[in-house]
């Protein structure tokens, strides 16, 4: 990280320790749409403009998203003007002081990890991901199937949610820089630790798959009598 990203960090994330602009914030990356000004500003309470002021500071610092959008679904004349939207973004932030440089040391182990296992993850990795997966699912022993796999995944940052099919699809990836350039392996870990999530939070009524989408982690969870297989 050089010394202009490094500040770029500090700067973003700083933004972030004001109360109402984390609220928005937090509102706008947990929707699986872009959102208007109108609807963020009732989602926590405040007025259109000092919702529209921090949005717009949260989308410089890229942070958030902005675009244009028609929100009625009208075309054409008298469909009026198109309005702001906001939505998550895709850019990382990461700052740490002292410097450290995590992200370098986990390349290298990935990229020996590689060797080993020819691209997918070897054998001792994926019992070690699946251990992990089963710690993490401990955390939501109650409600449905759905509901503790949802609270499990979104405590551990993967930010579910639940298309139109009834798929819990991720919209975050927590190894999507690695994952860019060891694809195979870090697809094939996610996926063995979605295993055994599964089993720790005790859910019989869904099982993951590979199934990559843009913009999306690898991994999905379907119904477990579904007839979709996995796919790398």
């Amino acid at each position: 990280m050089n010394d202009e990203d490094r500040l770029d960090g500090l700067s973003a994330l700083g933004l972030l320790d004001e109360p109402v602009r984390r609220r928005l914030y937090d509102w706008v990356v947990d929707q699986p749409e872009p959102v208007s000004r109108e609807q963020a500003a009732k989602a926590v309470g405040v007025t259109r403009a000092l919702a529209t002021f921090h949005l717009d500071k949260l989308v410089a610092a890229g942070l958030l998203e902005g675009g244009y959008r028609r929100l009625t679904g009208r075309v054409g004349p008298g469909a009026g003007r198109p309005a702001r939207i906001y939505s998550r973004s895709p850019r990382e932030f990461s700052v740490s002081v002292p410097e450290r440089r995590y992200r370098s040391a986990a390349d290298l182990f990935a990229s020996a990890l590689e060797r080993i296992g020819g691209g997918g993850p070897p054998p001792v990795l994926a019992e070690a991901a699946r251990d992990m997966g089963t710690e993490l699912g401990r955390v939501a022993r109650r409600g449905t199937d759905r509901r503790r796999l949802s609270t499990a995944l979104d405590r551990a940052g993967y930010q579910p949610i639940t298309d139109e099919f009834g798929t819990i699809r991720l919209r975050n990836c927590p190894f999507d820089a690695l994952a860019a350039s060891h694809r195979t392996l870090v697809c094939g870990t996610n996926l063995a630790l979605a295993e055994g999530l599964i089993g720790g939070a005790g859910v019989t009524r869904l099982r993951p798959v590979l199934d990559p989408q843009p913009g999306l982690c690898c991994v999905s969870f379907v119904d477990a009598d579904s007839s979709s297989t996995a796919s790398s």
